[in-house]
């Protein structure tokens, strides 16, 4: 399956079967709404305007048309579109081509409209024979009325990330492995003109990934390092120094490391899982999907920031290779860890993913990851956690987020639970003694790679993998993360 396609027209064109269109909670529609509907009969069906209700009716051309609640006029927002479009995707029926009006509640919400209709329309077509079986959309084309062909351009370079993180992240790990991450993230980097770099198990051996090649020990299947980079047209930038440092001298756009988790399959480790704690871990490369993601998108946006993104991609399994509780790794820095539980993998490898990225001085370094069940438990699975150094980061991570209906919330990088990772035997241990504050403690444990640059670290251990629909969000693979990097890289100056 492939997103629905998206384009801008002054009017409704004729033989659309199905029209989409606001309506506030008073039951009236904006200017341009393109068809009127009767109060009286929304009423009578309990319709109220709310964001995410939707009502059917037949007009006399015979085009459906669907009332979309979008809530209180003079109060709609991004995220109320958002789920109108979303509502309208799942409404469509066997519709294969729709149009909309919703860019008549806000013009500034039109890119929100077409998210909320591309990501509400996604389904994994998987290994089923019928792929619509699993309720699947036949959704292709979208006409958005009154809308100004950049925002939904916009909207859709957002839709085809997210889709494009959701496929990764849902295909079987036997299908996913980390070879194959580094093939999938080389293929769409050509198409849009990001530089990649893939390094193998005896290239990371030589530049020293100790975190990296402790967790694929255990696997079959060799690890993987990604580098990519993306850089805007006509920068002026000086040259850089050698290994793809930036020279301090020189002026241009800031340089942005977005660092993302990739295990493909995570069963623990000797630290083995429980059965059931294994039926969702191909989720815990979302990180590194949403890295690779974005990037690509930023580049096809041809965003004004230059972007390298760092993907650590191996499997993390037992056998007699892997890696054992009480073990000492040297990560890329030279910081020696003593692995006390080898289910803690995903930290391992950010080490070196860190380090590396350290090494280049970016203007900013921004981790993405499936780590902690804490986050889970304190915030759910609507909403990540962030932490940071550098306020101005973290804030600007958090407005990312809430741009792209991705909320995010701080938690403090309390600096005397860092204790709790000193280690008899190396410079720091992996885990602490307890469970309490696990989130926190994995992120004062990553600190230590990020060397002095500003860092923002955000935990999406729960929002990126989810039981049910809701809105914008779909079964399964949510892509949590792709467009808040995306946000962030749009608003940065």
């Amino acid at each position: 399956m492939t997103p629905p396609r998206f384009e801008s027209a002054s009017e409704v064109p004729a033989g659309i079967p199905v029209l989409g269109v606001p309506v506030f909670s008073d039951l009236s529609s904006p200017p341009g709404a393109g068809a009127e509907v009767d109060p009286g009969y929304l009423t009578q069906r309990r319709f109220e305007g709310k964001p995410g209700q939707a009502q059917a009716l037949l007009a006399d051309d015979g085009t459906t048309v669907i009332a979309l609640g979008v809530g209180e006029r003079g109060s709609v927002d991004a995220d109320s579109v958002r789920r109108a479009g979303a509502t309208l995707a799942r409404q469509a029926g066997n519709a294969t081509e729709v149009a909309t009006t919703l860019a008549a509640a806000g013009p500034r919400f039109t890119a929100a409209a077409v998210e909320g209709i591309g990501l509400g329309s996604y389904r994994f077509g998987g290994s089923r024979k019928k792929k619509s079986d699993n309720g699947s959309t036949t959704l292709q084309r979208v006409v958005v009325v009154d809308a100004k062909p950049d925002a939904v351009r916009q909207g859709q370079v957002a839709v085809d990330a997210t889709w494009r993180a959701r496929d990764w992240i849902n295909r079987p790990a036997r299908d996913l492995t980390p070879t194959e991450l580094a093939r999938v993230a080389t293929e769409v980097a050509a198409e849009s003109g990001v530089k990649v770099d893939v390094w193998d198990e005896d290239r990371i051996a030589a530049e020293r990934l100790g975190g990296l090649l402790g967790v694929a020990a255990g696997s079959a299947e060799p690890p993987r390092l990604v580098r990519l980079e993306y850089e805007p047209a006509a920068t002026g930038r000086a040259p850089r120094a050698r290994g793809g440092r930036r020279t301090r001298s020189g002026r241009g756009p800031a340089t942005i490391a977005l660092v993302g988790k990739g295990i493909t399959f995570d069963s623990g480790g000797l630290s083995l899982k429980p059965p059931g704690g294994m039926m969702t871990m191909k989720s815990d490369m979302g990180g590194a999907a949403a890295v690779i993601s974005a990037t690509v998108a930023i580049a096809q946006l041809e965003l004004p920031v230059r972007v390298v993104g760092w993907v650590a991609a191996t499997e993390n399994m037992p056998s007699g290779t892997a890696m054992h509780p009480g073990d000492v790794i040297v990560a890329r820095n030279g910081t020696s860890i003593e692995v006390l539980n080898t289910d803690a993998e995903g930290r391992l490898v950010l080490a070196d993913a860190l380090s590396l990225a350290a090494e280049e001085e970016p203007d900013a370094i921004i981790d993405v990851a499936t780590l902690t069940g804490g986050q889970r438990v304190a915030l759910g699975a609507g909403v990540a956690a962030v932490m940071g150094t550098d306020e101005g980061l973290v804030r600007r991570v958090i407005a990312g987020g809430a741009a792209a209906g991705e909320p995010a919330w701080e938690l403090p990088l309390f600096p005397a639970y860092r204790r709790q990772l000193d280690s008899d035997v190396a410079d720091i241990r992996n885990v602490s003694s307890g469970p309490a504050a696990s989130a926190i403690i994995a992120a004062l444990f990553l600190k230590e790679f990020s060397g002095r640059r500003p860092w923002a670290h955000l935990d999406i251990a729960a929002p990126s993998f989810v039981e049910s629909d809701d809105g914008w969000i779909t079964k399964g693979a949510t892509g949590w993360g792709t467009r808040t990097l995306i946000e962030v890289a749009r608003g940065w100056t």
